[in-house]
């Protein structure tokens, strides 16, 4: 055990963190995302939200300065009445961590699939909110 680290970020979790380099991305997929058909590794952090998880990595994990867009939301699908109040809670965690926060870019479904298939890992999350899936694109950490 160490110290100073929050304890929903597990050891497999912080592993994959310290491997990815700049431009990797990282994608944390709500319950309903398909994390073991589409993710290269899978992170399994059932019973953990996506909001609680993205503000303990957000304390490690610096966000790409050389994009426009390092976070990535799934866009809802056209037709589908779905409220999306996740996105504010992410807003509000992006912008405690990086007060300058981000563009944040919205994918449509299918493109999202995709993307998110080239990411370096999914934390596949217990989230039940719907479209709460998400892409991070790692920076690099400035001295």
């Amino acid at each position: 055990m160490l110290k100073g680290i929050p304890k929903i970020l597990s050891p497999e979790l912080l592993k994959v963190l310290m491997e990815m380099g700049h431009g990797d991305e990282l994608v944390i997929g709500d319950g309903n995302f398909p994390a073991a058909a589409i993710g290269r590794r899978v992170i399994r952090a059932d019973g953990h939200q996506a909001p609680e998880l993205l503000d303990a990595i957000l304390q490690f994990f610096p966000l790409d300065q050389y994009v426009q867009s390092p976070v990535t939301l799934m866009a809802v699908v056209p037709g589908d009445e779905v409220a999306t109040p996740i996105w504010d809670e992410y807003r509000a965690i992006v912008t405690k961590h990086y007060p300058e926060a981000p563009e944040f870019k919205h994918l449509e479904r299918f493109a999202f699939y995709e993307q998110a298939k080239q990411a370096y890992a999914v934390v596949a999350t217990g989230e039940s909110a719907l479209y709460a899936n998400l892409i991070l694109k790692k920076g690099v950490v400035l001295a």
